[in-house]
Formats: C-alpha cells, structure tokens, sequence
C-alpha cells in the first residue's frame, strides 16, 4: 500500500512541479517562437513544447526503477527490501523535485539552443532583406 502511495505521491510533485515550471517559460516561450515562426502555427508549436515539457517533468520526476526497490526483493542472499521510512519518504520527494527540473532543463537547454540558431538564421534573412529594399530604392 505504502508503494502505491508513493507512486501517487511522485507523480503529484512531477506534476505540480512540471505546473510550475510551464507557467514561468510559457511567455518566453511564446515570445520565441512567435519571433522565428511568425504565423499561426508557433501556438501550435508552444503548445506542443507545453506538453513535452510536462510529459519529460512527469517521467523524470516518477523514476520508476528507483521507486521498485521498495517492492522488490534484492538480488543478494542476504539483503531485504529497503524499508520505507520517514527519512526515505523525505529523500523520494526531493529527488522527485530535483529529477523533475533536471528532466524539464535538459529539454529548455536543447530547445533553446535550436532556438537561437533558427533566430540567427532569422536575422541574417532579415539584413539581406533589408540590404536589397535598401538598393531597390532611389
């Protein structure tokens, strides 16, 4: 009972934490991909990075193997199934916090760097527009 409540319990602070972390890269986001794709379809696209975000929090946070070690019996002759305990309890919810972040920075860390390279990509289109309305005009 107690491994199922932990489950639940993992998967409330990814996802909580997951929340959290949307709603602060939610306006950059959008102000990004507004700027590189400048038509309808970059809601689309924030939306979609809205629920990888969520989608990578949640499965980084809930590490499954780690929560197993509770209900399964380790492989040494000797060895018992690690207890859950206060302290335990209190380690799963950190590293559901941290995992979760780390999970969800790996994902903004390549977004962006995708982002700056289409943004550059951008930019250098613009001057040579830019360059030709200004030799177009008299």
């Amino acid at each position: 009972m107690m491994f199922i409540t932990l489950l639940g319990v993992t998967f409330l602070i990814a996802l909580a934490v997951s929340c959290i972390v949307v709603r602060m890269f939610r306006k950059p986001i959008d102000a990004i991909l507004a700027r590189i794709i400048s038509d309808k379809i970059s809601a689309a696209w924030s939306r979609y990075l809205r629920f990888a975000m969520y989608v990578t929090g949640i499965s980084s946070g809930v590490n499954l193997w780690k929560i197993e070690q509770y209900i399964t019996a380790p492989q040494h002759k000797d060895s018992r199934i690690v207890e859950l305990t206060k302290a335990r309890w209190v380690l799963e919810v950190y590293r559901t916090v941290i995992e979760t972040l780390q999970g969800i920075a790996w994902m903004l860390l390549v977004f962006f760097v995708f982002a700056l390279i289409a943004f550059v990509i951008v930019r250098i289109f613009e001057f040579r527009q830019q360059a030709k309305d200004l030799k177009a005009a008299p």
